[in-house]
Order: C-alpha cells, then sequence, then structure tokens
C-alpha cells in the first residue's frame, strides 16, 4: 500500500527522478510515495471539476494514476515539475477513459438504437460527453501547438502553478500567462 511521507529534501527527488528513468521500479514507486500528498491533492482537483462523470474517488484516480505509470516502466522526465506534468497527463487520460467507458455504456454498449418517434428534440449533453468534448479539443489543439496542450493539461488537469509550469516546459512564467489566454480561446472556439 502506498503512503504519504514526510516532506523530501529536493536531491533526493532529483536522484529518484534519474534513478527512475534507468528503469529502476524501487525508484518509480519511491518517487510516488515522496510526491503522494502533490499527487493526491492534484487527484482532488481534477475530481472535483468532474464530479458529475464519476464515481472514482481520488484514492482510486490516484492509484490508477501510479498503476499507469508501472506500467510505462522506465520513466522519462527531467525534474519534479516535470514529473506532476506527466502525471496530470496520465490523470487526463483516466478521466477521459472512464467517461468514455460510461458513454459506451450509457449507449447500450454498442446495441442499436431505434428511435420510437421521428420528432425527437436534440441529445441532451452529459458530463461524460463534455469531458469527450473537452479532450478532441484538445487533440485538434495539439494539432497546431502542441506545447499548449500540456500546457492545458498542466494547469487545468494537472493543477499546477504558473510557475511549476513555466519549468517544466522551460519558458519564462510570462510566456506561460500569454500560452495559457491563447489556448484559452482556441479551446472555447473549438467548443462552440
Amino acid at each position: 500500500m502506498i503512503t504519504a511521507l514526510t516532506s523530501p529534501e529536493p536531491g533526493s527527488i532529483t536522484e529518484l527522478i534519474e534513478r527512475a528513468n534507468r528503469g529502476e521500479q524501487d525508484a518509480v514507486n519511491r518517487l510516488f510515495a515522496e510526491l503522494y500528498g502533490e499527487l493526491h491533492q492534484m487527484a482532488r482537483s481534477r475530481l472535483r471539476r468532474h464530479v458529475p462523470i464519476t464515481v472514482l474517488d481520488t484514492t482510486a484516480l490516484l492509484h490508477e494514476s501510479y498503476l499507469r505509470l508501472v506500467k510505462v516502466g522506465a520513466l522519462s522526465v527531467e525534474n519534479r515539475a516535470h514529473f506532476l506534468a506527466y502525471a496530470a497527463r496520465v490523470m487526463r487520460s483516466i478521466i477521459v477513459d472512464f467517461a468514455r467507458q460510461r458513454l459506451t455504456d450509457r449507449r447500450g454498449g454498442g446495441v442499436v438504437d431505434l428511435p420510437l418517434d421521428t420528432e425527437s428534440g436534440p441529445p441532451a449533453h452529459s458530463p461524460e460527453a463534455d469531458v469527450v468534448r473537452v479532450h478532441d479539443a484538445l487533440e485538434q489543439l495539439a494539432a497546431a501547438d502542441e506545447r499548449l496542450v500540456r500546457l492545458v493539461e498542466m494547469r487545468y488537469f494537472g493543477g499546477l502553478t504558473e510557475d511549476e509550469v513555466a519549468q517544466a516546459l522551460g519558458v519564462s512564467s510570462r510566456t506561460v500567462q500569454r500560452d495559457w489566454e491563447k489556448a484559452r480561446l482556441l479551446l472555447s472556439i473549438a467548443l462552440k
């Protein structure tokens, strides 16, 4: 079982990241345990935004993220912020996968619908459909600017601060602010 540990020393995180990048499974486990508090907060933040769509709780999302990280084997991250950004991407993936599964189940799991009448209103939007729409809009945005998508993942799905995003992307905080406004505008247009 994963448990939260006391605040790590900066050097120990760096060392764990280096070992995890070499594929040492124990280092991945310890890295996850050392950052458990921050990752738990990220998961709680993500689920708070998607409460209607999921029966996942914070711990379930966090542990599913852990399992996916372990499955990858060797990581390829540079620092703490980069690792948290990667974890945010994993959490996004889990939430989107869960939303798609719920949509499939709600629509009969592949069973063909036969309308009872020929006049029906527009389909109602579900929270699951909204999550999938945002994901699809991010996929479109990725074709134009991959960095904007990473930024949205880190800010929206990961709850990272502008400074943490700037460090992970290797840009200034002002660049993050400008890119965040640009990404929000482009996503707003894509979602209309």
